[in-house]
């Protein structure tokens, strides 16, 4: 199972000092990252993405979802009026799984202009040491899970796997 989770902060510093954190948590084996990203929105309006250059660990077909659910979740925002057969599959496999419309509102409703996100989605966390280590920079956080099964699915469909 992949924890997706989102945590949302006013100030794009607080930000990147928390997603710091986070992959402080990955070398000292805390969390298994498939993915880690900073979003901002700038006072444009305009969303910028910072992501780590290398994630140890982590396989084509996690990094093809990873990149999947991201694009799902920040860059599609319309992605209902999508007619493609592959994404619109795609995000209903996604909705099924626990990342819908709902959830995806949410994390859109985090990120106003001058604000930033962590974005973190991770095969395997040590939960109280996680949020132990993240309190200090506050943030407002929201957190869903693709079950093994409909992570293996994503993953083939997305890599073209039978």
């Amino acid at each position: 199972m992949s924890e997706l989770i989102v945590i949302g902060y006013d100030d794009r510093g607080v930000a990147d000092a928390a997603f710091a954190t986070v992959q402080d948590l990955q070398r000292d084996y805390v969390v298994h990252l498939n993915g880690l990203a900073v979003v901002s929105v700038d006072d444009d309006g305009r969303t910028h993405v910072d992501t780590t250059s290398r994630i140890v660990g982590v396989s084509a077909a996690s990094g093809a979802l990873w990149g999947a659910i991201f694009g799902i979740l920040f860059l599609l925002p319309g992605v209902g009026l999508v007619t493609g057969a592959a994404v619109g599959g795609l995000v209903g496999r996604l909705s099924k799984s626990g990342v819908d419309e709902q959830f995806r509102e949410q994390v859109r409703d985090l990120l106003k202009p001058g604000s930033a996100a962590v974005v973190v989605m991770a095969s395997k966390i040590t939960d109280d040491k996680f949020t132990a280590a993240m309190r200090p920079h506050g943030g407002t956080v929201l957190k869903t899970s693709l079950s093994d099964a409909d992570e293996k699915e994503l993953a083939e469909q997305l890599t073209g796997a039978q």
